[in-house]
């Protein structure tokens, strides 16, 4: 019964929902109570409109990066730039829906720690591809990588999707008969 009310708490965070003290003391440890991201929070109060509105313009800043990319997919440095500027836009506008700290607390969610860790490492080695090395060839590397680790990482946020698409990869490379 304690699990199914910390996975209700847990939910609750989720989706924006003020959760008791109590609960949310008994998950979270005091020791970092004077963390960086708490102030950043404490200072930072959006209204519901305001957070609205920071998403849709993040957002649709990101994808209209990431869309406007495709216009020159054919000189990866470009396109890796302007692919990687949508990611992290895109990525960023989430914060304003749930909150920078929670935003980070979930990325950094045991069930998605190496997922966020591969994503952030594929973007800047992605960036650092296209603007230091100047490789055509490693910078669409980098890019595959960081498509890859992007379905990787969206695929966390849903309960068992890494699993099903593990599971339908190996079915469909199995050569058995």
């Amino acid at each position: 019964m304690e699990k199914m009310n910390q996975a209700f708490e847990k939910m609750k965070m989720l989706v924006g929902v003020e959760v008791d003290d109590e609960a949310s003391t008994a998950t979270i440890n005091d020791d970092n109570s004077s963390w960086f991201m708490d102030d950043f929070n404490r200072n930072c109060t959006l209204s519901t409109k305001q957070r609205l509105y920071g998403f849709a313009i993040c957002f649709v800043s990101g994808l209209t990066c990431t869309l406007m990319s495709m216009l020159v997919f054919f000189n990866p440095i470009k396109f890796g730039i302007a692919f990687t500027l949508g990611n992290m836009l895109s990525l960023g506008s989430t914060a304003f829906l749930v909150g920078p700290k929670r935003q980070v607390t979930m990325m950094l969610d045991p069930v998605r720690i190496y997922a966020t860790a591969i994503y952030l490492a594929s973007m800047i080695f992605a960036l650092f591809c296209a603007l230091y090395v100047h490789n055509k060839l490693l910078t669409l590397l980098a890019l595959i990588l960081e498509f890859g680790a992007l379905v990787w990482y969206s695929l966390s946020y849903i309960p068992f999707a890494r699993t099903m698409v593990s599971r339908v990869i190996v079915a469909c490379l199995d050569t058995e008969f």
